[in-house]
């Protein structure tokens, strides 16, 4: 499976939403994009600039480089919820 920044940094913010019990549509509200494009990012299908990047590790409270680390492998989990 391939393991891109997109797909690492989707699955972080997907970790870090559920973690805090936030919908796709909670998170797109907090970070202040729409749903669309909160599932988009959650799947790893969004390319974002590093000045957002930074934008929403401070939104959610993390360093930047947290949402770009590498998962463990039994983290990795493709299906995005609503």
């Amino acid at each position: 499976m391939e393991n891109s920044l997109k797909r690492r940094m989707g699955h972080n913010i997907r970790r870090i939403r559920r973690a805090r019990g936030l919908s796709q549509e909670g998170l797109a509200e907090q970070l202040g994009f729409s749903r669309s494009f909160a599932q988009a990012l959650d799947s790893g299908r969004k390319n974002v600039s590093l000045d957002k990047l930074e934008e929403y590790a401070s939104k959610l409270g993390v360093d930047p480089l947290e949402l770009l680390q590498e998962p463990a492998d039994a983290d990795l989990d493709p299906v995005a919820d609503k």
